[in-house]
């Protein structure tokens, strides 16, 4: 079993990775903010750590491994469909946003299910790659499209 020292901090390192990202999409007037993703990384910790230490897993590998793929399975197809829900598409049908922040919801849950099963050079890579391309991912890519000529997408269409 593990300490509930332990598992404070997997659920709040899991819930801050989450809020550091809404900080992000709330900066950039996104739909999900500090508090969706905070609870979507903190629910999939919650969801990870809850199913991984009931007493008849923790004894057997085998057990715990089967376990263990389906929660993996069924948080991230469930977040996929959060995810999805805040995916517009225009009046004409030919523009699609929130593309980038349904993609921060997913790697939210992931992170979380990596900060309940506590390993940490996993979710500092993970965590520090994702906010990169959420910082600078925006910027680069006009610069690659307006050196290659195909800014065509209006400013306020980006995500």
């Amino acid at each position: 079993m593990i300490e509930i020292s332990d598992v404070i901090l997997r659920l709040l390192a899991a819930a801050g990775i989450g809020m550091a990202f809404g900080l992000n999409r709330d900066m950039h007037g996104k739909p999900t903010g500090m508090r969706t993703l905070g609870l979507v990384g903190l629910g999939a910790a919650v969801a990870t750590i809850g199913t991984i230490h009931a007493a008849n897993v923790v004894f057997s590998p085998a057990e715990f491994s089967r376990v263990l793929q389906g929660v993996v399975q069924g948080v991230l197809t469930g977040i996929g469909f959060l995810g999805g829900g805040v995916i517009l598409r225009s009046q004409a049908g030919h523009r699609v946003h929130n593309i980038t922040t349904a993609a921060t919801v997913w790697i939210t849950a992931a992170l979380g299910m990596t900060c309940a099963v506590a390993d940490w050079r996993i979710l500092g890579i993970g965590f520090a790659l994702a906010l990169i391309l959420l910082v600078l991912g925006g910027p680069v890519e006009r610069f690659v499209e307006s050196w290659f000529g195909k800014n065509d997408t209006p400013a306020e269409d980006r995500d």
